[in-house]
């Protein structure tokens, strides 16, 4: 009995430190190293909340920069890749749509090369990031959608290289544009 009762004070005391004090203890540091980014990095608008910048959304009118696709149709909680394989009909099928899709909607020639993420869904399916490249062949469409003149379209153009950010730690990966930050900042060229 005695051996029972040091082993329950055991457990309690552990299941205190590491499922309460510890996990308070590394939020309480977050909060005051990151705290933009522990509070899931919302993205505010007048004060209103409008997305986050970590998790991709669907702009699926003319008037934005469109995301790259998702498997679960840009819903966070069963995020995920569509698990099909390179020899998958259904993959190839739904790549040739999105390749159709793209060129129409952006008024593209057929022989224009489309980058891979506008074609593929990452694998978390919420990815919010596109390549220069997508941003570049969507400028035309959101430029005369918007009905802009030169000067603005030159400003749109400005803002693409504005939101370009860097490798992680200037080596991994490629340079990236946040759709949605992009996005906001359409709206303030008059």
């Amino acid at each position: 009995m005695k051996r029972l009762i040091i082993s329950l004070k055991i457990f309690l005391f552990f299941t205190i430190l590491t499922g309460i004090i510890y996990p308070l203890f590394v939020t309480g540091i977050a909060e005051i190293i990151f705290p933009g980014k522990i509070n899931g990095s919302i993205i505010y608008k007048n004060n209103i909340p409008v997305g986050s910048s970590l998790i991709g959304q669907k702009f699926d009118t003319a008037i934005y920069f469109s995301s790259r696709p998702s498997a679960t149709d840009y819903n966070a909680l069963p995020s995920g890749g569509s698990n099909l394989g390179p020899a998958s009909s259904k993959l190839k099928e739904e790549v040739r749509n999105r390749a159709n899709h793209f060129l129409q909607s952006n008024h593209l020639p057929d022989s224009t090369i489309i980058p891979d993420e506008m074609l593929f869904a990452s694998a978390s399916g919420l990815d919010p990031h596109i390549s220069i490249q997508s941003a570049l062949l969507q400028l035309n469409r959101v430029a005369a959608s918007r009905n802009y003149n030169e000067r603005q379209k030159k400003e749109l153009l400005n803002l693409i290289y504005k939101h370009l950010e860097p490798p992680l730690f200037n080596v991994l990966g490629e340079p990236v544009i946040n759709v949605l930050l992009l996005n906001l900042d359409v709206d303030t060229i008059k």
